[in-house]
């Protein structure tokens, strides 16, 4: 059934039930909600209602269902509804269709058995419920239809099976009678005057609270940008979120989230951050708070929300709170913000789900900034603690950032070179003085679906006159196509160049909060081009002006998900080649070259190829035919990027003295059900280990799985012996807790165990370079770190090509920029000397 009949017996000038939005997707996983509504019309009831392409197919249950397996309970068909409908609680007003009460007495996911369009047109459908109340198998069976009946009857039957019960066993209906959502119960919610619980605090009892009545939308507080926290005291600091800032108003059970120009987003983001609003402990509030999708490490993800929402995902929405502006009839936002911050904490305690409290600190604000960027996160907010609530931006809120990032407008863009009817970059500007300002290109950072739906947006908007109020050069016009500057996206980018150009700028998705005239450069007072030191600038802008590789097909997207293109990997190639480059100038490399991306092929190129390039430097070994390779400067570093390699694996010893091997690595391989903390310990006891044979032990993320110990040494064993140390220490590991680890490589014998893989050192092998990429989703980076930071903060896929310059710039020590220094000869041990003896 379509909706037409659903809306025209419903005037929803009188009734709250929901109209539907038009256009609802239709279903793209076999899985999808159900809610079983109890509703006291004429007669009490229950409706069954299970998401099917894009609505509600629904019937009325008239006695509710049973779960006594092959007891039958009459389901009359009736008309489909809106998806938006399972989210309904409420009086339906008498003279209204279906006049009475309903309460969500159940919901939660359902799956059918077997093809349910199928099912249904044959009159039995098979089905599986996952609920807070009803759960296991069941069966609709359509019944043979009688005479001038208007609808179709179908049976409800519970399945036999672990969620059923016995016909002496309680019923369910009323055992459990009241509302899954709110928790009241129908006559609560018949009874308009009924409320929710009051708050754990009293409003009234917060000093500068004052009685009002629901104010309309309140303009959000905005932070200024400044390039670090306030030093001085009275400061509290909270993680700058990468969401949609959103205000939730909730009043009388109905809730609605605005954006910061107050576009009402309510149906954007699914039903469980309405339905964790509404079950808050108040009748009506404001709430300030922006809501997010973390990624597998926990950080916030503006792409990753883009991504849910192009996709109608809502289970990862994550919603945090950071202010409460009303409560139940006082407005708070003359009181102090630790006052408000209070009673919010205590309003959320102890929730779960969609929620979150936005914890913050109150220890120094440069401490915390230092460690938020070395997590790589976005930044600092900074707030006055006893500030009032004050909107617009001021200077009671500042933001300090670890990366450049802002909006700009979109004026033009070139199309994909690899892909019809894709975007292969953008032209983005910024309004000054009343003019588009042009600010550059970005070239990477859009899936490959973004870049499709970016292309279906600007196509339309296509005009023939340049926006911008700059004249473009050539380069700069090259293929572009100037669009009607409407659309805005979100930049990350490393810093402005001299002539007010993007360097390194990376796309994180479309905004459409905030009106295009209104974007303009984001300035601070005396503001650092980035978080580096200069030194440090002058070296990368003089490494950027010398790249002399041309890219062909740099719109090529290598990491389909993490949206990263050849251009991306070249920028962040040249990015961090002056960490990189001592662990790959002069030594062979084997590397995984990708040339249509990580979806694609993938092969290991050892050996010099036609074609490769100048920049690359051929390498000998005498043992065996054939040109390895190498690089000796940037320029053979961009190479890679040209040559579509997502993988560095170098060996562990120079080329010039390739048979003594100057490091060691250990590589900490863990099998199925092994924790990180277990991780975490076997580093450690292998850093202990080394270190004891008077070694430096240090330690990087793998950009897998787990974790690589390595220790540098003074080239004088050779790869016999070295091979013969790094096994004897796995070996020995494995005996002292053959529970925890194993040295072979059988994979039969690793389940919850760590493998101890000494074989990366033996003449030939290789291992992951630090810094280097891997060719796995989310663009991960194999990161050296500080035995400090070993924690569960960082996984070993945290740090990605997208959050690893951000860090690189915000840290003081490089955690292996000693790593040369640190050198020892190998020691044989009491075991091996006897041996050789």
């Amino acid at each position: 059934m379509a909706l037409g009949a659903y809306r025209s017996k419903r005037d929803f000038n009188k009734t709250g039930e929901p109209p539907g939005a038009p256009g609802a997707k239709k279903q793209r996983s076999s899985i999808g909600k159900f809610v079983v509504q109890k509703h006291a019309a004429r007669r009490l009831h229950y409706d069954l209602r299970l998401e099917l392409n894009g609505v509600l197919k629904s019937w009325a249950v008239t006695k509710g269902p049973s779960l006594v397996p092959g007891e039958k309970r009459l389901a009359v068909e009736v008309e489909d509804h809106p998806l938006e409908y399972g989210d309904f609680e409420g009086n339906i007003p008498k003279g209204e269709y279906g006049a009475g009460t309903v309460i969500v007495w159940d919901k939660g996911s359902w799956r059918p058995l077997h093809d349910p369009v199928k099912s249904l047109a044959k009159g039995h459908l098979d089905f599986e419920l996952e609920g807070e109340k009803l759960n296991g198998r069941w069966h609709l069976v359509r019944m043979a239809p009688k005479p001038r009946e208007k609808h179709e009857n179908w049976l409800l039957i519970k399945g036999d099976d672990e969620a059923a019960r016995a016909e002496q066993d309680a019923d369910i209906l009323d055992e459990q009678p009241a509302s899954a959502k709110t928790g009241r119960t129908l006559a609560e919610v018949a009874d308009t005057g009924a409320a929710p619980p009051a708050p754990p605090v009293a409003p009234s009892q917060i000093k500068g609270a004052k009685k009002a009545p629901t104010p309309r939308f309140i303009e959000p507080a905005l932070a200024s940008l400044a390039s670090k926290p306030p030093v001085a005291a009275g400061w509290l600091h909270e993680i700058k979120f990468d969401g949609y800032r959103l205000q939730a108003r909730i009043e009388s059970g109905k809730v609605t989230l605005l954006t910061r120009n107050g576009l009402d987003w309510t149906q954007r983001f699914g039903a469980d951050v309405n339905d964790a609003l509404r079950k808050l402990p108040v009748n009506t509030a404001v709430l300030d708070g922006e809501l997010v999708v973390e990624n597998g490490n926990g950080a916030s993800d503006f792409s990753a929300l883009q991504s849910d929402l192009g996709e109608g995902r809502s289970d990862r929405f994550r919603f945090y709170l950071f202010d409460i502006l009303y409560c139940d009839g006082y407005d708070l936002r003359a009181a102090a913000l630790i006052e408000r911050k209070g009673l919010l904490a205590k309003i959320l305690a102890g929730r779960k789900g969609a929620l979150r409290y936005s914890e913050h600190f109150e220890q120094s604000g440069a401490l915390v900034l230092r460690h938020v960027c070395r997590l790589s996160l976005e930044g600092v907010v900074s707030k006055k603690k006893d500030a009032p609530y004050r909107s617009g931006r001021g200077k009671a809120w500042i933001k300090s950032k670890c990366t450049a990032r802002q909006e700009f407008v979109i004026g033009g863009f070139t199309p994909s070179t690899v892909s019809r009817r894709a975007i292969g970059a953008l032209a983005l500007g910024f309004y000054e003085d009343g003019v588009l300002k042009y600010a550059g290109r970005v070239g990477t950072g859009f899936s490959a679906a973004m870049a499709q739906s970016l292309f279906q947006k600007l196509d339309p908007l296509q005009i023939q006159k340049t926006p911008f109020a700059d004249r473009l050069t050539t380069e700069e016009s090259r293929q572009l196509r100037y669009v009607k500057p409407e659309l805005i996206a979100e930049i990350e980018f490393r810093a402005w160049t001299a002539d007010g150009h993007l360097r390194h700028a990376s796309f994180r998705g479309l905004r459409e909060d905030k009106a295009a005239s209104a974007v303009l450069r984001e300035t601070e007072p005396s503001r650092r081009q980035s978080q580096e030191p200069r030194q440090s600038q002058e070296l990368r802008q003089s490494m950027d002006s010398r790249r002399n590789i041309k890219l062909t097909h740099a719109d090529r997207i290598y990491w389909p998900d993490a949206g990263v293109t050849k251009e991306g990997l070249a920028d962040y190639y040249a990015e961090i080649w002056p960490h990189a480059a001592p662990f790959v100038v002069g030594r062979p490399l084997a590397l995984l070259r990708c040339p249509t991306g990580i979806t694609g092929e993938q092969f290991f190129q050892k050996h010099l190829w036609k074609g490769a390039g100048s920049a690359l430097v051929a390498l000998r070994d005498p043992r065996e035919p054939g040109v390895l390779i190498g690089i000796n400067d940037l320029d053979g570093f961009l190479t890679l990027a040209q040559g579509a390699v997502l993988e560095i694996h170098p060996w562990g010893s120079m080329a010039n003295d390739l048979e003594r091997p100057d490091m060691l690595i250990m590589d900490l391989d863990p099998g199925e059900d092994v924790s990180w903390e277990r991780i975490i310990a076997a580093a450690q006891e292998t850093r202990d280990r080394l270190q004891s044979e008077g070694l430096t032990a240090f330690i990087k993320t793998s950009g897998g799985k787990g974790l690589h110990v390595a220790a540098p040494l003074r080239p004088q064993a050779e790869w016999p012996e070295v091979k013969a140390f790094c096994k004897a220490m796995a070996d020995a590991m494995a005996a002292d807790s053959p529970d925890f680890y194993v040295s072979t490589i059988a994979k039969a014998s690793r389940r919850g165990k760590i493998f101890v893989d000494y074989l990366r050192n033996q003449r030939g092998a290789t291992a992951i370079a630090p810094y280097s990429p891997r060719a796995r989703p989310g663009a991960p980076v194999s990161m050296p770190i500080d035995w400090s930071e070993l924690n569960d903060a960082i996984g070993p896929a945290h740090f990605t090509i997208a959050n690893t310059p951000a860090r690189m710039s915000a840290i003081e020590t490089i955690p292996w920029a000693q790593f040369r220094e640190q050198a020892a000869p190998l020691r044989q041990s009491a075991s091996r000397r006897k041996k050789s003896g």
